[in-house]
């Protein structure tokens, strides 16, 4: 395995106030640096997920999304403006991050997924992130990350009620997101996640928590921050508020990543 360069003297001190935190330090900045993550869906999770991943030091992004910037988005998607309204969200994204730190590596996608072309667009990720709002694309994301081995953070918001868990479902003893949900939502007419509204900055403490739980995750091994939490799923209250973890369990008859796969 090569290991990832040392930082520059201008990276050290844009990332010094990570680095001074012991749970983190040098070496957790350096991995992170060397780190590849998949965002899925550039909405209201995936914009304030993707401004703090990028804030932390993840080194390349490929980002998925094959809408585009609405006036409605802007109340809750934070890294567009005015002026993106009719662009596509994946190449306002991408422009955001040239605009934030120019050292990112950034490929895009703009295809809608499916379960044909979804594993081509996760493969090499160190993680993937989706925040889309259609189940029948997250089951899709799911099981081309137990195909792909590749861990997956999955992030919902509606109303004043975020979920974000953790999944591995390529490890023996560690459930996938079909574990969770079941098969009931695979059709491509099913509900989305976000027809009833939602505030604005409850999508906010979504993303920025999942962007929190990415850095666990791509941390572990390195660091005392490392916690991956496989198969936590953690359920954010806005009206108490509050948040409350909840422990999936593998299904051994699951069609994603049990015996029956």
């Amino acid at each position: 395995m090569s290991l990832s360069p040392p930082l520059s003297p201008a990276r050290l001190d844009r990332f010094a106030r990570h680095i001074v935190l012991p749970e983190i330090g040098g070496a957790g900045q350096v991995a992170l640096a060397g780190k590849h993550i998949a965002v899925i869906g550039l909405g209201g999770i995936g914009s304030p997920a993707l401004q703090y991943l990028a804030g932390a030091g993840i080194g390349r992004f490929t980002l998925v999304d094959d809408d585009v910037v609405d006036a409605s988005n802007l109340q809750r998607q934070t890294i567009f403006t005015s002026r993106d309204i009719g662009h596509g969200k994946a190449t306002s994204a991408r422009r955001w991050l040239a605009n934030f730190d120019d050292a990112l590596e950034v490929n895009i996608s703009d295809s809608r997924i499916t379960a044909e072309n979804v594993g081509d667009l996760i493969a090499g990720a160190d993680l993937v992130l989706d925040g889309t709002d259609n189940f029948a694309t997250r089951l899709a994301v799911s099981d081309a990350c137990v195909a792909e081995r590749v861990p997956l953070l999955s992030a919902a918001v509606g109303r004043f009620q975020g979920q974000v868990g953790a999944f591995a479902g390529h490890l023996v003893a560690s459930p996938c997101y079909r574990c969770f949900v079941g098969d009931a939502f695979d059709a491509e007419d099913c509900d989305t996640c976000a027809e009833d509204g939602m505030l604005g900055a409850m999508a906010g403490w979504t993303g920025s928590f999942a962007a929190m739980q990415a850095v666990r995750v791509l941390l572990s091994g390195v660091s005392r921050f490392g916690q991956p939490m496989w198969g936590k799923l953690h359920i954010l209250d806005g009206m108490t508020p509050g948040m409350r973890t909840l422990t999936i369990a593998k299904d051994p008859a699951c069609k994603g990543c049990g015996q029956a796969a």
